[in-house]
């Protein structure tokens, strides 16, 4: 877990007091993440207990951060099980930010807070749950094509182009050469007519099976949320897509390709929206993408640390194991 600037419990209860969320009564650090400061808060009023996370934003600022808090408002307001952001009203300068009326400040930094998602994360998904998340990813999707908010994809392709010198010092000669080469081929494919005509809109860009819940077991099993938005932006869909099936549709230990999840994954968000010629024959080059993104970032965050109370960088080489996988056998689609 990461928690890189503590909050006290009396400042807390007073920022849940100030949202009309009633009497904090639990305050704990959240386990997982690596970007931003996470608390769970448990508070009550009239006799009912009510669950809500905490969120202080360590790299974000108070300029980009509307773009995330309003697509999830936009999102859960089209029935898109997301955690939605309590405004501030009437809260004074105390905590409130002139930037967005779901925008916080606590700490000096800026904040949100959100009611928490029921249910649990699968970590071994099967059939059931891939399904589920296809056909949700489908339906955000679409639902997110009227949101009037733009923000490009901040961990996308110019990132990975002022990233990768920064990080090849610290990485052996082979890994260099496969990260300078895929950057290569990336910046050729995004140069091409038709990655520009790729349908497109805002993207969760990080939704991993530790950024989805269920609940119930077997085949009762039923997916409550989607959560953490914060590297959310406007992209490609097909690139969010490749994201989902680089992680819900590998086998964890090789980064291989788990055929039977992914056709079943393709199939659930096919049936929603159906994916046009162009993504189909772009798949295995956004799978790479997606795998590229991901190694990079880890590789910052490995060889590149902040202090932060907990934090435990996720290993990089998963992800250079899922690009080699990728680049060696693509994943291809009928036309």
């Amino acid at each position: 877990m990461a928690v890189f600037t503590e909050v006290a419990f009396e400042e807390a209860s007073d920022l849940m007091r100030s949202l009309g969320l009633g009497e904090l009564v639990e305050l704990t650090g959240c386990p997982g993440g690596i970007e931003n400061t996470n608390y769970f808060a448990v508070t009550q009023q009239g006799g009912i207990r009510q669950e809500h996370v905490l969120t202080l934003f360590e790299r974000l600022g108070f300029e980009q951060l509307p773009f995330y808090l309003h697509l999830m408002k936009h999102l859960a307001q089209r029935g898109i099980p997301v955690p939605d952001p309590r405004p501030a009203s009437n809260m004074g300068e105390r905590f409130s930010h002139p930037a967005s009326a779901l925008l916080l400040q606590v700490r000096g930094k800026p904040a949100a807070v959100v009611n928490r998602l029921q249910g649990r994360s699968e970590l071994s998904p099967g059939t059931a749950h891939v399904e589920q998340v296809g056909a949700m990813l489908a339906r955000m999707h679409l639902a997110g094509r009227d949101y009037d908010r733009h923000q490009p994809n901040l961990r996308g392709l110019k990132w990975w182009n002022e990233t990768v010198p920064v990080v090849l010092p610290h990485v052996h000669s082979t890994q260099a050469d496969l990260l300078q080469s895929e950057l290569a081929y990336q910046n050729h494919m995004a140069a091409g007519s038709a990655y520009a005509a790729l349908p497109r809109g805002p993207v969760h860009a990080d939704l991993f099976r530790d950024n989805v819940m269920f609940e119930g077991a077997a085949a009762q099993v039923r997916l409550s949320g989607f959560f953490d938005f914060y590297f959310a932006g406007v992209d490609t869909w097909l690139f969010d897509l490749a994201v989902c099936l680089n992680d819900w549709c590998i086998y964890l230990p090789t980064g291989e390709s788990d055929d039977c999840r992914t056709r079943a994954f393709l199939r659930a968000y096919e049936s929603v929206r159906p994916l046009e010629r162009a993504e189909r024959r772009l798949l295995p080059a956004m799978l790479r993408a997606g795998a590229l993104r991901f190694w990079v970032s880890r590789l910052w965050d490995f060889h590149l640390p902040r202090a932060a109370s907990l934090l435990q960088p996720h290993d990089p080489v998963h992800f250079e194991r899922v690009l080699r996988q990728r680049v060696m056998h693509p994943v291809t689609l009928g036309a």
